[in-house]
């Protein structure tokens, strides 16, 4: 099996339309998605158009349930989340609602977006000092809290990495589609740089014995995302996804 792993599209369709042509140019036979799928001032409604004309497993991001868990006060107080809410309209909403929390792909692989607890938590970084650093081998089994596939799809934090484990198992971040930077406050003030404006994806084929496991960077017209952005006045946004770097 040769699948492509997808994650953190934030409705950049531009992006995600680069990835998806050349997950294709590697004939993979899946494509999986690990969430944080429309939020964003880039494209949410056309995004969700993208995607539904392909057969991928989709599970449920925080930023997917940030959407419909939206209330009256969260919209007057963010105009991203109301122009997203105002772009989807009902359907895409009630899709995202239907998403699973995780998924166990087959008897080797499981698919969640942080950890398999919390869609919250970083399971292979730690952000203590304000940086990602990984975490130790211990603290990542701890976080897995017994979930054994022997490879392990997880997304949230934007960063690429393949992190082999002393159980045995693999875990893999594919990075982001759609947004290569971004600074949050939760749970402590922190940033994340891939410092390249290049989208990423990962695909992984199972050999013989073991995985065999590509971290892809993929180029695309990030002006047609950044006009979006500066439209909506998410001049943070231009400057993430045009150096891949905190502001």
């Amino acid at each position: 099996m040769k699948f492509a792993v997808l994650s953190d599209i934030h409705s950049n369709v531009f992006a995600l339309e680069a990835v998806i042509a050349d997950a294709k140019k590697h004939s993979v036979d899946l494509m999986v998605n690990l969430g944080d799928i429309l939020y964003g001032p880039i494209a949410p409604k056309a995004t969700y158009e993208l995607l539904m004309q392909y057969e991928i497993v989709t599970i449920c991001g925080n930023q997917d349930r940030q959407i419909f868990e939206a209330t009256a006060a969260e919209l007057a107080s963010n105009p991203t989340m109301k122009f997203i809410i105002d772009d989807l309209g009902d359907e895409p909403i009630t899709w995202m609602k239907s998403l699973p929390f995780d998924a166990q792909l087959n008897a080797d692989v499981y698919l969640c977006h942080g950890t398999p607890d919390d869609d919250l938590t970083y399971l292979l970084e730690n952000v203590e000092l304000g940086y990602a650093r990984l975490r130790s081998d211990s603290e990542i089994i701890k976080l897995l809290n017994g979930q054994n596939s022997a490879l392990i799809c997880c997304g949230h934090t934007h960063t690429p990495r393949t992190v082999s484990l002393t159980t045995g198992q693999t875990i893999i971040n594919p990075g982001s589609v759609g947004l290569q930077a971004y600074t949050d406050d939760e749970p402590i003030v922190h940033s994340m740089e891939n410092f390249s404006s290049m989208a990423s994806y990962s695909i992984v084929e199972k050999t013989e014995d073991n995985w065999n496991i590509k971290h892809i960077r993929v180029p695309y017209d990030v002006k047609l995302a950044v006009a979006e952005c500066e439209k909506r006045n998410r001049m943070d946004w231009v400057h993430f996804l045009t150096t891949g770097r905190r502001i």
